[in-house]
């Protein structure tokens, strides 16, 4: 679903390399229907200036060939050439020369950061790994959409384990980007892991992740000293319907049934992961029942904290309160979809989206 936005993104990108032929042929017009006598050979100036962040090196120089042809022709149609056509015709030509050393720099800079943005993809696919499609009782799917404008390594993580104890499932977003951001998220991952294998309930857990992020964070300098993280945890315990939710500090989650989307939201508020030395010892916990064929979707601010063009955020209750297929990957894919459409086509931010179905 999503490809489509890409489609239309790229459909865009197509007719805006039209764009300095259609200056050419504006100023061609101009010269010919308008009456008085107008000079086009600002316009023209500006066509190679318009190809530079548009096409390639030989398109842009392309461009400012044209204008200079296209000038020609209408001086030879009009009047003979005078000696003062060689101003703005010397001026053509050196716009041009400045148009291509522009398009040189300009993808330069496209190269290195594509480069950057690849590293950063390889590196958090390899933090990151995708869950398994199924694990225990749920059917899982999961996303992690990389903004457009960052090239940065992004916090956010998500992670579904069996154990005696039930399926746990985890998604957080760190504070900051880059390594910092990454060796969090690498001690909340292998925290949570741990704790999955060894902690009976889930305020363990909790306390589990508190304290590996707080030990961390006491042996860091810098930013990566203030680190914390906002997390949902979630279990769902052998045969029983009965969802077991803590939200320290994050968006709620939604659970998606017949046609409805209920955010969840904690009784207690909570704080984020790393700082609970400023509240209470208590790890509170809410019980939800999690019904055959609900869906429990979690996410991080890159999708409630979206925005269109006049400001609004967007909303995911509304998107997913219809009827929708018992299926994690079609609820997320409707999800991202939407958000997408909501922000023109590309996120401001990093998200990370876990769905989980309960099958049985």
């Amino acid at each position: 679903m999503p490809d489509r936005h890409r489609d239309a993104r790229e459909r865009r990108q197509r007719l805006l390399r039209w764009l300095p032929a259609a200056v050419i042929g504006c100023a061609v017009v101009i010269d010919v229907f308008v009456p008085t006598s107008v000079n086009v050979f600002p316009l023209l100036a500006a066509a190679p200036g318009v190809a530079a962040p548009l096409l390639s090196l030989r398109g842009t120089i392309a461009t400012g060939v044209a204008a200079n042809l296209a000038g020609l022709v209408l001086v030879e149609v009009e009047r003979e050439p005078a000696r003062g056509d060689l101003v703005p015709f010397t001026s053509l030509v050196l716009l041009t020369v400045v148009a291509a050393v522009l398009n040189v720099l300009l993808a330069r800079d496209r190269r290195q950061l594509r480069t950057s943005r690849e590293v950063a993809a390889a590196v958090q696919r390899a933090v990151l790994p995708d869950p398994p499609r199924r694990v225990g009782r749920l059917s899982v799917a999961s996303r992690y959409e990389v903004a457009h404008e960052e090239a940065a390594i992004g916090g956010d993580l998500f992670a579904v384990h069996e154990t005696p104890h039930g399926v746990r499932i985890l998604l957080a977003d760190v504070r900051g980007k880059g390594l910092q951001a990454v060796r969090t998220v690498n001690v909340l991952l292998g925290a949570f892991r741990e704790a999955c294998d060894h902690q009976p309930d889930l305020p363990g857990v909790v306390r589990q992740l508190e304290n590996r992020v707080q030990e961390g964070a006491a042996r860091a300098t810098g930013a990566e000293a203030e680190a914390f993280a906002t997390a949902v945890v979630a279990e769902l315990p052998p045969g029983r319907s009965e969802l077991r939710v803590a939200n320290r500090g994050h968006e709620p989650p939604l659970l998606v049934h017949a046609g409805t989307a209920r955010a969840l939201e904690p009784a207690v508020p909570a704080l984020p992961l790393g700082l609970g030395l400023l509240g209470g010892d208590g790890v509170p916990v809410d019980r939800f029942d999690l019904p055959v064929g609900a869906t429990l979707v979690l996410f991080t601010d890159g999708i409630d904290e979206a925005r269109d063009e006049r400001g609004a955020f967007f909303d995911p209750a509304p998107v997913l309160s219809r009827p929708l297929p018992p299926d994690p990957e079609t609820v997320l894919d409707t999800l991202l979809t939407a958000a997408l459409r909501h922000t023109g086509g590309h996120l401001h931010d990093d998200a990370a989206l876990l769905a989980v179905t309960r099958l049985e």
